[in-house]
């Protein structure tokens, strides 16, 4: 009951600021309800406090002990949805797949997957010596295991 009362309004929060979503919701036997948000332009601690005072100020102490944490998507954290791959466009992304680990820029997200791009370093074909060779590869969501943004200084 108090996981549905809080998914109704954690949905009517992000029905008043549609760039917000959530990325996950846990009820642990203590009922210490943990909200993670991520958004389209990023997460201000206006959206989180918008999110638990829309929680926190909808549910009755008296009916129902709960503690209460609303945080957003740390940056260092893997990617989840693919809404979150849109707002990440332009930067660069470690992708572990079963198979393969990438290390790109990325360029694009659609449907299906995302397009990262990178400059190598391979032998010539002829002679001597290596050349920048640039690289693309498509990868589907669905042979994604992890990704993170890769954080530079």
């Amino acid at each position: 009951m108090l996981q549905e009362k809080v998914e109704n309004l954690l949905k009517e929060a992000f029905e008043e600021n549609n760039s917000l979503f959530l990325i996950s919701l846990n009820i642990n036997d203590q009922n210490h309800i943990l909200v993670v948000i991520d958004g389209d332009e990023g997460v201000a601690v206006n959206d989180c406090i918008a999110v638990s005072r829309k929680i926190e100020h909808n549910l009755d102490r008296e009916e129902i002990d709960f503690s209460l944490e609303v945080t957003s998507a740390g940056v260092s954290e893997p990617l989840q949805l693919p809404r979150q791959y849109k707002k990440n466009i332009g930067r660069k992304l470690e992708v572990r797949t079963k198979s393969d680990k990438f290390e790109g820029d990325l360029i694009a997200v659609d449907d299906e997957g995302i397009t990262l791009t990178w400059t190598a370093r391979e032998p010539k074909p002829v002679g001597k010596g290596k050349m920048n060779v640039d690289k693309e590869a498509k990868i589907a969501f669905a042979d994604i295991e992890q990704a993170k943004v890769v954080i530079t200084f």
